[in-house]
């Protein structure tokens, strides 16, 4: 089946009543994830004419949530029972053996099938990749780490420990997450609501990106905020870490508050990629 094909089966079987042809649908779906696993389809990619430089694929999300719609929640429990879960039977982990390049490290981490996982990509447990998920060659996902659904993760990321990549399915319109190329997310940051993290950035432990959230570029004296109708946008090279800006209205002053927001406190350089550098030895 070609993807023009898919798409515009997709697209009719989202538009249709619930429950019409629900086995055509589930075959559908089917067809769908294992395009999503191999990567040959994805819920995003780059599109220079694009803000940002994203577009997503809405039909991509429509046919997710519809492998949703129409699963049937079955028993999933590991270990022969002894550990209990229950999913949707159209949502199964990723089938993988040693031959898929990826190394997957003992411990409690899960991938949905449905997700694309380049050469040499590293999970460390227990972390989860979702459906619809692109996680690009030779990224490590660290402990505890969270890919959600449909974000896109390049080529040589780091995802440090506890790291929160936001995922979207709904609207069907939204970006997810963009993480570029030979970025480091250190630990406990989290990146949300469509955010794109432009090649090579570094985000400091403890960074929470939001669409909402104006980002301080102390290096170029301005503030980066989404502008409507586009992500909001880290620059290329970026450092970044937690900072506070004081609430000058109500009582804010009074009361000495302030409000967390990301700063940027230099652009990449020889001594940030020195420190930044995967770990060769561990692949």
């Amino acid at each position: 089946m070609s993807l023009a094909t898919l798409r515009s089966e997709i697209e009719a079987a989202f538009s249709a009543p619930p429950g019409t042809d629900r086995e055509g649908v589930r075959a559908l779906f089917a067809k769908l994830r294992a395009a999503l696993s191999s990567g040959s389809v994805r819920a995003a990619e780059p599109d220079p004419a694009s803000p940002g430089g994203w577009k997503v694929n809405a039909w991509v999300k429509q046919g997710i949530l519809l492998g949703f719609r129409y699963g049937d929640v079955v028993d999933a429990s590991a270990d022969h029972g002894r550990w209990p879960f229950f999913d949707k039977d159209t949502l199964p982990l990723k089938p993988l053996d040693a031959g898929a390049g990826v190394r997957i490290v003992p411990g409690g981490s899960s991938v949905r099938d449905g997700a694309y996982l380049g050469q040499r990509v590293i999970c460390m447990p227990p972390m989860y990749i979702n459906i619809g998920a692109y996680v690009d060659d030779e990224t490590l996902v660290d402990s505890h780490a969270l890919v959600g659904s449909c974000a896109q993760i390049g080529r040589r990321v780091h995802l440090s420990a506890a790291a929160q990549i936001g995922g979207v399915l709904e609207p069907v319109g939204a970006l997810p997450v963009v993480i570029e190329d030979d970025v480091l997310v250190g630990g406990n940051c989290g990146v949300y609501e469509g955010a794109v993290v432009k090649r090579r950035s570094v985000l400091a432990a403890g960074t929470v990106i939001t669409a909402s959230t104006p980002v301080y570029d102390l290096p170029n004296g301005r503030v980066i905020r989404a502008e409507p109708g586009a992500p909001l946008v880290i620059p290329e090279g970026a450092v970044i870490v937690p900072g506070a800006r004081q609430v000058t209205s109500g009582r804010g002053p009074e009361w000495g508050l302030s409000l967390a927001t990301p700063v940027i406190v230099k652009y990449r350089d020889e001594g940030t990629d020195a420190r930044t550098a995967l770990e060769e030895g561990l692949r």
